[in-house]
């Protein structure tokens, strides 16, 4: 039987040539991300908030021969914010943004402080708008960008204290979709990824192995995701293979909002 796709458009990922932005690249979802669009041949520009460990980071990457470039960034403060995007703003030809940094507080309405807001909206607001600002400028002079943001099954869904990180998460859905149509015209995609409970080092950190099975039950999968699950839903959207989706929000939670 013939395949129904034209030749030239088998089922591929290939992300040889493009250059690949992605925030909160340290650990977590953001490096399983990396890590992969590495494998499939992006040509990286990574950001982590540890001095020492970029620079070991980027010194590894040299005497490997990788094409990969850390850069520190605090977006929890202006200057920091701004610095990065003075570095970024010497690359022309960013094809791919991955909004992934990101910080979650756990806060009751009573117990906010100014500072604790502050900081929650410089980080999760305010560094993906300026920086899908930044990227997109470049993007439409090449006519083409895919940019993926990384919101929360609690930018759908809540519960207690969760109310700084919700506000943020609406926030970002509010971002994706008002620049996804802003930006089509010039063949920029823009989405974003909504993961539910994540199999993660930060994850086993902060649950206890009982609080983890119980929170299995509340799952209609039965599981956690892993990091290369939430990673691959990631990467189709900033893929080739994603020539109209655009304005969308992508819940990979195993079936938890709908339970």
């Amino acid at each position: 039987m013939s395949s129904i796709l034209p030749k030239e458009d088998k089922l591929k990922l290939n992300f040889s040539g493009k250059t690949v932005v992605i925030t909160g690249a340290t650990r977590g979802i953001g490096k399983q991300v990396a890590q992969d669009i590495e494998s499939l041949g992006g040509r990286l520009l990574l950001t982590g908030t540890n001095e020492n460990e970029i620079d070991q980071l980027n010194q590894d990457a040299i005497n490997m021969g990788r094409r990969v470039k850390y850069f520190v960034a605090d977006f929890s403060n202006e200057e920091g914010l701004h610095s990065f995007l003075d570095e970024l703003d010497c690359y022309d030809d960013i094809a791919v943004c991955v909004n992934n940094a990101g910080v979650n507080p756990l806060n009751s309405l009573e117990e906010i402080r100014d500072d604790d807001w502050t900081k929650i909206v410089s980080v999760n607001v305010t560094a993906p708008l300026y920086l899908t600002k930044l990227v997109a400028g470049k993007m439409r002079k090449n006519s083409y960008g895919r940019i993926v943001n990384i919101s929360s099954i609690w930018g759908t869904v809540s519960k207690a204290r969760r109310i700084l990180y919700s506000v943020t998460k609406h926030g970002i859905q509010g971002l994706t979709t008002t620049s996804a149509i802003e930006l089509a015209q010039h063949n920029i995609l823009v989405n974003s990824v909504s993961p539910g409970f994540v199999d993660t080092e930060l994850t086993r950190r902060n649950l206890s192995s009982g609080e983890i099975e119980n929170l299995k039950e509340q799952i209609p999968l039965g599981r956690l995701a892993t990091k290369e699950e939430i990673s691959k839903a990631i990467i189709f959207l900033a893929s080739d293979l994603n020539t109209y989706i655009t304005g969308q929000n992508l819940i990979v939670d195993g079936g938890f909002v709908n339970a």
